[in-house]
């Protein structure tokens, strides 16, 4: 997909805090309109960063990041018109839950019958419709969750970041969120650039994952090439549960490859990135 096609596009895009090491180096990632995409990656690997540097909250270094086919490097956050999903949920404590969803609308100056309605709309959507009165203090970690989800959306943006929505939840309700903001997702067609370092969480919701190492995307596929065909030993381990062999490629037939391991063993398997016969590799 070329940058001009695309709906969010970073090129060429550094970061560094001290001017000599780079926390992001040299990315090159698109985002088409309505894609849910998820950046993944262990802590430390650039993920965040990047996520902020959309947001705008931090500084491009080097490079330039498009959105809708205009440069924000230097427009400031609250004029890029993204959403925005903290895993603190960071929801006034004293306002309601309707107070809390209707501060954005005011600040973009919308009348009080629009307000009303789009809070309305917004609370039916995340199945809280009777909890407006509540404040936050009020309500369990899932609804403030749902709460901060329907904040990033009551004022319809086009993107909707997530940084680790789900971190502070426990396993069932995590895995009963990741299946609400996917139909949500599906449902409004919004674009969705998401952050986390839960392998089960990106499969799950994405239509494509960019794997982070060391500031470097490792990979960018569907979850399913990811999971059937990772590039190199890092995305293979990193991705999910595997067992892993190391030895001598000897033989190669069209993709597939035969390999020594050490113990002696000799096995087939489809061959990723296979530098020649006499070469060691991998297999998982």
């Amino acid at each position: 997909m070329s940058s001009s096609e695309a709906y969010v596009s970073f090129q060429g895009v550094q970061k560094s805090y001290d001017g000599e090491t780079f926390v992001v180096k040299n990315l090159n990632l698109d985002t088409q309109r309505g894609e849910f995409l998820t950046m993944l990656g262990p802590s430390g690997s650039g993920k965040t960063t990047c996520l902020m540097m959309l947001a705008g909250f931090e500084t491009v270094t080097h490079g330039e990041i498009i959105l809708d086919g205009t440069s924000i490097n230097n427009v400031p956050p609250h004029k890029r018109n993204i959403g925005m999903v903290f895993q603190n949920y960071a929801l006034f404590p004293h306002m309601t839950v309707n107070e809390n969803l209707a501060f954005p609308l005011q600040v973009r100056k919308m009348s009080k019958s629009d307000i009303e309605d789009r809070v309305k709309n917004v609370l039916d959507m995340v199945q809280l419709g009777s909890f407006g009165s509540r404040r936050p203090m009020q309500l369990s970690g899932g609804q403030q969750q749902r709460v901060a989800v329907a904040r990033s959306l009551v004022f319809e943006p086009k993107l909707v970041l997530m940084d680790e929505p789900l971190g502070a939840l426990d396993k069932q309700l995590r895995e009963q969120m990741q299946y609400e903001i996917k139909h949500i997702h599906e449902n409004l067609g919004v674009t969705v650039v998401y952050v986390t370092h839960d392998q089960s969480e990106a499969l799950t919701m994405s239509n494509r994952i960019a794997v982070f190492d060391d500031g470097v995307i490792q990979q960018l596929a569907a979850p399913d090439m990811l999971y059937e065909a990772p590039e190199n030993a890092f995305v293979a381990q990193f991705i999910g549960e595997n067992n892993t062999l190391y030895g001598k490629v000897i033989g190669l037939d069209g993709d597939i490859c035969t390999v020594e391991a050490e113990n002696g063993d000799k096995l087939k398997a489809l061959g990723v990135n296979i530098q020649g016969v006499g070469f060691d590799t991998m297999i998982s």
